[in-house]
């Protein structure tokens, strides 16, 4: 009982996003708020692959003052067999001062100088993908200047 339980992962997908500039609503009492629309991308993984649809969807950043950012990102996904997919995350973007100021310019900066995760879960009426509404994933982020890109894990 002393020993603790451990923590397995499987990669389900690889999720690119692309994305139009950001409206930035400005400060507000959590931090200054940017909504970022999600114009569209693709996801795919050994299990499921599909496309990211437009409309919809997008990314409410909360911005603090040092940089760190606070996502909360809604997505429609479709799956290559037609299935529509709800994926909801929620995540943190930190890192030193000097390297979100470069990201925030839309500088290409290597992601082992930032830290970008989040909490995935999904919703589908598809029988066939039914097994993504019981789980929770992790994602593992990186933001080049094309977008930002997510390496998703299921949490076993």
């Amino acid at each position: 009982m002393d020993t603790p339980l451990p923590l397995h992962t499987d990669f389900l997908f690889r999720l690119s996003l692309t994305v139009d500039a950001p409206q930035m609503v400005g400060p507000t009492r959590s931090g200054a708020l940017r909504i970022v629309p999600v114009t569209g991308g693709t996801f795919a993984g050994p299990r499921v692959s599909g496309d990211v649809l437009a409309g919809g969807a997008g990314d409410w950043l909360r911005v603090e003052p040092d940089g760190t950012t606070h996502l909360d990102v809604r997505l429609t996904l479709r799956e290559s067999g037609g299935g529509l997919i709800y994926c909801q995350y929620t995540g943190l973007r930190a890192g030193p001062p000097a390297v979100m100021e470069r990201l925030g310019r839309g500088e290409a900066v290597d992601p082992a100088e930032y830290y970008f995760r989040t909490a995935v879960r999904f919703e589908t009426g598809a029988a066939d993908l039914a097994w993504l509404n019981r789980l929770i994933a992790v994602g593992v982020g990186q933001r080049p200047p094309t977008g930002p890109v997510y390496d998703i894990y299921a949490i076993l």
